[in-house]
């Protein structure tokens, strides 16, 4: 999705959160007046807030693995991290912040493109038949396949070789990863560019998208 248009930066990194189970601290949140408890707000909600506040033009996405022992609690995950953003931000700060899983995790969307990581590791695999976001433990096959494979090392050059394009060019998978890729496109086009008009890059008309994230 290179435009020359827009840059992206982390601006902080956190542990994961999981849904809040206490009946008694939900009832608080589920509507309120809060409170949203002070280690969410201090790690995500201020710092999300003084990032837009600073950078008018500036848009914040949170992203998080949603391995597959937590999917059955996708929605109550995404509805505390988009409580916590909600009840910091002004409603404009709120258009302009959105939140998205990686599923099972980024090594999933690997593959997807096989020859980014037969690039890498000198592999011979190809895609991956059904949609990769159903593989329980991607980053455990890469190690199966390639003992020595370093997460940090060679999953940068792996990402650096990946083709998106064709990572989501099968319309029938890959909805949460398109989801995230639809948001963003929906604010770049916001900035008139003629490579942004193509026919269904991504697949975002035609594709799958993941309901739970949809709609941001």
């Amino acid at each position: 999705m290179a435009t020359g248009i827009c840059t992206f930066e982390v601006i902080g990194k956190i542990d994961q959160l999981s849904p809040i189970t206490s009946t008694r601290r939900r009832d608080n949140i589920v509507g309120t007046t809060q409170p949203i408890p002070h280690k969410d707000q201090q790690q995500i909600g201020s710092p999300s807030r003084r990032y837009l506040q600073n950078n008018p033009c500036a848009y914040i996405l949170l992203i998080d693995d949603l391995e597959h022992d937590r999917r059955d609690r996708a929605k109550q995950t995404f509805q505390r991290y988009r409580q916590i953003l909600d009840s910091i931000l002004s409603d404009e700060q709120q258009q302009r912040a959105s939140v998205h899983f990686l599923v099972n995790m980024i090594e999933s969307y690997y593959f997807a493109d096989a020859q980014a990581i037969n690039q890498v590791l000198g592999t011979n695999l190809s895609d991956h038949l059904k949609d990769v976001e159903t593989i329980r433990h991607p980053k455990g096959e890469l190690k199966q396949i390639f003992p020595g494979f370093d997460e940090v090392l060679h999953g940068g050059d792996i990402l650096k070789c990946l083709n998106v394009n064709h990572v989501l060019s099968r319309p029938e998978t890959c909805a949460s990863l398109r989801t995230l890729f639809s948001w963003c496109v929906k604010i770049l086009q916001q900035y008139p560019h003629e490579k942004l008009f193509v026919d269904d890059e991504y697949c975002l008309i035609t594709g799958n998208r993941y309901s739970i994230t949809d709609g941001q």
